[in-house]
């Protein structure tokens, strides 16, 4: 049973994990590149069962790891903190802001399988690349809620699969189990189950002021695990997309 989340990265999808993880009455520790003290107004809102670390303690302290940086910066990733811990991968290939990788453009590896390989030791599970971090926080119901969403999960090591689907269950989403390493392009971007499946239909013509609006207030479309499924059997494309146009706050 995870009772304390590591979050390595603690931009938009990591605050969300860790608000949901908070919720969820679970304890989280979050760090960023930048140091434990820029991250005192995080902590300050998700209360006494959060605390601020650097990245490698962060490793050590969670029962499960998340790893939500620009893929650019997977590198830099404490291999030996994270070696044998379970790392949740939620980290998406967008060549315009991570420079171009050849093994990623020819399709011989995936971004995680990428990433699996430079944290020799560790067992990565990709989850949360999908679904943009507004309608990750806004969209998590109880368990046999009629309107849950189930998001995509992909990784060699069963076990450490079931865990992260307990976590998702936790924090309120089914999981779908779309394979190993190799089959993580199923959730990548430009491929049908990924951001647009969960987000309302946009209307034309707003302004950029009113875009950010409806972005932030406009609920998420429930996707329940038949669906993910169906998405899920897409046919491999080009690797690496633009990221998601999301406002910023």
């Amino acid at each position: 049973m995870t009772q304390t989340l590591g979050i390595i990265g603690s931009g938009m999808i990591g605050g969300a994990l860790a608000r949901l993880a908070v919720a969820a009455g679970l304890n989280v520790v979050v760090s960023n590149s930048r140091g434990p003290d820029t991250l005192g107004d995080l902590v300050a809102e998700l209360g006494e069962r959060a605390s601020a670390a650097l990245p490698a303690e962060a490793a050590r302290a969670g029962d499960l790891v998340v790893a939500t940086v620009p893929l650019r910066a997977y590198d830099r990733l404490p291999v030996e903190a994270l070696a044998g811990r379970t790392v949740i991968d939620t980290m998406n290939y967008y060549p315009d802001r991570d420079g171009r990788i050849a093994e990623l453009d020819s399709g011989e590896l995936t971004s995680s399988a990428l990433v699996q390989r430079h944290l020799e030791g560790a067992r990565l599970v990709k989850v949360f690349n999908n679904i943009d971090f507004r309608r990750l926080f806004t969209s998590a119901r109880p368990s046999g809620a009629a309107d849950r969403s189930a998001l995509p999960v992909a990784g060699d090591d069963p076990a450490a699969k079931a865990d992260v689907a307990s976590l998702l269950d936790a924090l309120g989403y089914d999981a779908v189990d779309i394979g190993t390493l190799a089959d993580s392009w199923r959730s990548e971007p430009n491929t049908p189950v990924y951001v647009q499946p969960y987000m309302a239909e946009r209307p034309e013509g707003l302004s950029q002021e009113e875009t950010g609006r409806w972005f932030f207030e406009t609920p998420g479309v429930p996707v329940p695990a038949a669906r993910v499924k169906e998405l899920a059997a897409a046919v491999r494309g080009p690797a690496g997309g633009p990221p998601s146009a999301v406002p910023k706050r």
